[in-house]
């Protein structure tokens, strides 16, 4: 083989690796413009060399961030260093549609790229090359991952029936917020525990079931009834925590009435059977001589304890006599 059948050959099998190879190559000039493209991507785009050589890289695909682009390849240009894109800063540069079955539920083809300079025999870069690597399947893994563990804490955090914070999580809140108090002596904060009166009955006469419609039924009233900035939670049972940020004991108190009114006045259908309901509270103002969260906690359960004794369906402000 001579030297020059020898380099028709070599010729040859880099013609057919640049069509055939597993990832997308664009060349284009100094003004975007589009002089090569390979099979990979052909097969994506539905677009042929023909239609695509010498078309203006951004008249062409217009999900792509012009001076994004351009800031990103400024580099590679004028320092002739490498440029690297990766899905996780952004999902892709070309929006091609995902193929793959096994992330057939992913939308487009996520996509890293490098992007390199080419020199003419000057040495000055005269066009650049794009380098697109199909990421589909790693990175659909790891949002699934991250997706599955944002769900596991949240399990770990709420509670399943009423979707407010469980006890644990909760608690957590109400010692953090105590110990803001303490560096902040001029704040306040009120903490409200409220409990279903006669619950038991409920459970007995018409069963776990309804019980659950009920407890659901509460939180959905304590949710609506509380701003942004205040914790529910659900303490145990049929028993509620409700921390109140930058609150005083009068408002508090109001909070609670008005709770108290809208339980007192619903009406749950089960099985051809209205339940109606009555609820008692607690609530207690954290005071400076408090020495930790569980006395503040303590306060507000007397409380409550004294509406339960005195009659239920009331609220009581905790004082030092209780």
């Amino acid at each position: 083989m001579t030297i020059e059948e020898l380099g028709a050959s070599e010729l040859h099998w880099l013609m057919d690796m640049l069509q055939t190879v597993d990832v997308g190559l664009v060349v284009v000039d100094t003004s975007y413009r589009i002089q090569l493209w390979n099979g990979f991507m052909e097969n994506h785009s539905g677009l042929l060399p023909r239609q695509v050589r010498n078309r203006q890289l951004f008249d062409l695909f217009s999900e792509i961030d012009e001076d994004w682009l351009r800031r990103k390849c400024e580099p590679v240009f004028l320092l002739k260093n490498r440029a690297f894109t990766i899905w996780e800063q952004r999902p892709y540069i070309f929006r091609f549609k995902n193929y793959r079955s096994i992330t057939g539920h992913a939308d487009y083809m996520y996509q890293n790229s490098t992007i390199f300079p080419l020199t003419d025999s000057r040495g000055q870069v005269s066009h650049l090359c794009f380098i697109i690597y199909d990421v589909t399947d790693a990175a659909v893994s790891k949002l699934e991952l991250q997706s599955m563990n944002g769900q596991l804490r949240q399990l770990s955090t709420t509670d399943y029936l009423t979707q407010m914070r469980n006890r644990g999580n909760w608690e957590e809140s109400l010692k953090l917020e105590f110990n803001r108090l303490q560096r902040y002596s001029q704040h306040t904060s009120s903490l409200i525990m409220c409990d279903i009166d006669h619950f038991k009955r409920i459970n007995d006469t018409y069963g776990h079931a309804a019980g659950d419609i009920v407890i659901k039924a509460v939180a959905e009233v304590i949710r609506k009834s509380l701003r942004s900035t205040d914790l529910p939670g659900r303490y145990g049972g049929e028993e509620f925590a409700l921390l109140l940020l930058d609150t005083t004991a009068d408002q508090a108190s109001y909070l609670a009435e008005r709770i108290r009114r809208k339980v007192e006045q619903l009406e749950l259908s089960f099985q051809s059977h209205t339940i109606k309901l009555t609820m008692s509270f607690g609530l207690a103002e954290r005071a400076i001589t408090m020495q930790d969260y569980l006395q503040w906690l303590d306060a507000a359960d007397k409380a409550l304890y004294h509406s339960k004794a005195a009659g239920r369906n009331q609220v009581t402000r905790f004082h030092d006599t209780l």
